[in-house]
């Protein structure tokens, strides 16, 4: 296997730096005898293993938030602007096993891409430091613990990658090999046995004192925790036991009580949901500027993905499990609504997902176990229970995270503007509320921020992105995003309620996702509610709640039965086309983004291919037929 020798090109070690011990890189040439022999190039080479670990966020290629843009949550206007790129080739089905958008090396941007290889790379070079570590030149004995343990979590986190993206198309490999070396007895495992791996992996890690609950010091920022193998265990423990993936057996037991017990463990270990405005003067500002967005869940959802978790003992995030040690740069500028001169709006969420916020009753505002009567989803089938939702006015009395999560017409947002789109729509810029306040218009025709069908700064969908833009952000306050905060408390609740209903255990679940309702502002779930219908629920629970980050994209897929497809969800998504009346109010149509569906829903597109030289090397070489179905 080509990817599985890379390793051996990686001879080059650097000693150490005083600082920022994470972007040491391998450089110069040396015999794997000369570094295991020296305590600095020991440390230096567990930490070139770190450099495949991906940025995720807004760091996909073109600034892009891949997964986001290809599930229903989001359409991306690169689509249109730049159909080369991922998104648009993706929503045209122009992917092929030797020439995927998403894994190719050219889509490569902040090590987002080309996965196979370069996690089976981090794999070699894992296998082959741990295979050496218990006799290298080690000075202190705590480290040399502390490292093999970071290595093996390091192992399962790359094992865990591969599985999200590729399914079970995976062996299991713990020893480093050679080019001289019999591959033709290579076998599969299972998503079971893979997942099983991963978290034998976690467990070595969680048993390593040496390994910290949290990290604490900025120079070790991006390191890996207990807290990390904790979460990762939850995750996969729970895709195992998911319909894709469970080979027709029942692993929710298990399921439920893996995810159980890393909730009590990170609980245990100083994790909580964050629970308190910390800047009120950003977030709960006392003028009107808000308007209807001003309440403190509001505040707290917004407050949370806009500020980076600080490395500190006893810091104010403490929900933050693992977020990538780069922040995500000027995002006012390439995806979201904010700035004079954006370059484009990037990630426009759909109709879908704004449909996915309950009213704030706790009712939801469809049928969600058929939201839509026909395929388009122009059709809503409203919830009859629900007499809060008004139709003609619909982005009233809602959840409030859909106030902190996107930008609909009507909202208001404090930044800086330009003086062209207030001379140009001056009715935007009413007096007395608030300085430089611009209330955000998505009809047709609106000249800066209306929805368009290919002008890349404006609205696909007659939405904006808010979740992660910083409130006063704009081209005269660079203000970068906060970085991707990609293991959080939140969804180890979720993996918890999620594994428990499904289990059988609904007190329990509905207990642990009525705390993620709590702190939204949204009343409990009803007691009455069947198994299937909690279910139903809970995994609505997860949507909104983890909307935009990348969750939605693997979750569709856990969920489809084996050689199902994504038709009812990513097939078609909806804009909401908005037309302002002479007398100032607005009516509604929904209708589809553009008039021809996506191709990313089919059966091969529950996973990635494996990149076509290594699926026919691995058939040459072991008989079998490796490629994921459909590729």
């Amino acid at each position: 296997m080509k990817s599985k020798y890379a390793f051996l090109l990686m001879c080059a070690i650097v000693a150490i730096s005083c600082n920022k011990a994470l972007d040491m890189a391998p450089d110069g040439k040396l015999t794997m005898d000369e570094i295991f022999s020296d305590n600095n190039k020991v440390a230096a080479f567990l930490n070139s293993c770190y450099a495949n670990v991906p940025s995720k966020g807004l760091g996909y290629f073109f600034t892009s938030r891949g997964p986001v843009n290809l599930s229903d949550d989001a359409w991306d206007t690169d689509a249109e602007a730049e159909p080369t790129l991922i998104s648009g080739r993706m929503y045209n089905g122009d992917a092929a096993p030797g020439a995927h958008p998403v894994d190719n090396p050219a889509s490569i941007d902040q090590n987002n891409g080309n996965y196979w290889n370069r996690y089976w790379n981090s794999i070699g070079n894992l296998n082959l430091f741990l295979s050496r570590i218990d006799t290298a030149t080690v000075n202190d004995p705590a480290q040399r613990s502390r490292w093999k343990g970071e290595a093996q979590l390091l192992r399962a986190f790359y094992y865990t990658e591969l599985l999200l993206w590729y399914g079970p198309a995976v062996p299991i490999e713990k020893a480093p090999h050679k080019f001289t070396d019999d591959f033709s007895n290579l076998k599969k495992a299972t998503y079971y046995e893979v997942a099983k791996f991963i978290m034998e992996d976690c467990d070595a890690a969680l048993a390593t004192p040496e390994i910290p609950w949290r990290i604490t010091v900025d120079a070790e920022a991006g390191r890996f925790t207990k807290a990390l193998a904790a979460a990762i265990k939850s995750r996969m423990m729970l895709f195992a036991a998911s319909p894709l993936y469970n080979n027709g057996q029942n692993h929710w037991d298990e399921a439920y009580n893996v995810t159980k017990q890393a909730l009590a463990s990170l609980r245990a270990n100083g994790y909580e949901l964050y629970n308190k405005v910390n800047l009120p003067h950003l977030y709960l500002v006392p003028d009107a500027y808000l308007g209807p967005n001003l309440n403190p869940h509001t505040a707290l959802y917004n407050e949370y993905f806009t500020q980076p978790m600080k490395h500190q003992d006893n810091p104010i995030d403490k929900e933050t499990i693992y977020q990538h040690r780069s922040n995500t740069g000027n995002i006012y500028h390439v995806d979201g609504v904010g700035a004079q001169n954006g370059y484009k709006s990037g990630t426009c969420p759909t109709q879908e997902l704004v449909d996915a916020y309950e009213t704030s009753d706790g009712k939801p505002v469809l049928n969600l176990d058929n939201p839509y009567l026909d395929e388009k989803h122009t059709q809503p089938n409203y919830n009859p229970d629900n007499t809060l939702y008004d139709a003609a006015n619909p982005y009233a009395n809602r959840d409030p995270r859909f106030y902190a999560t996107i930008y609909y017409n009507g909202s208001k947002r404090k930044a800086r503007w330009g003086f062209a789109e207030t001379a140009a729509s001056p009715e935007n810029y009413p007096a007395g509320i608030g300085n430089r306040t611009r209330i955000i218009t998505t009809y047709v025709g609106e000249p800066f921020t209306g929805i368009h069908a290919s002008v890349r700064s404006a609205t696909r969908t007659g939405y904006y992105e808010r979740k992660f833009l910083y409130p006063t952000s704009g081209d005269d306050n660079g203000v970068a995003g906060a970085p991707h905060k990609w293991y959080r408390l939140g969804e180890m609740v979720l993996n918890f309620a999620e594994a428990a209903a499904e289990a059988g255990k609904l007190d329990e679940a509905r207990t642990a996702v009525n705390e993620i309702r709590a702190r939204a502002g949204m009343p409990d779930l009803p007691a009455s509610l069947s198994k299937t219908q909690l279910i139903t629920r809970i995994r609505n629970e997860r949507r909104v709640e983890l909307a935009l980050e990348e969750n939605r994209y693997f979750d569709v897929r856990r969920w489809a039965a084996p050689g199902g497809d994504l038709a009812k969800t990513d097939k078609w998504v909806t804009a909401m086309e908005i037309t302002r009346n002479d007398n100032g109010t607005y009516t509604y149509k929904r209708r589809p983004v553009r008039e021809v569906e996506r191709k990313n829903y089919t059966t091969k597109f529950l996973y990635l291919p494996l990149p076509l030289d290594e699926a026919n090397r691995l058939r040459s070489i072991t008989g079998q037929n490796w490629q994921n179905p459909g590729w």
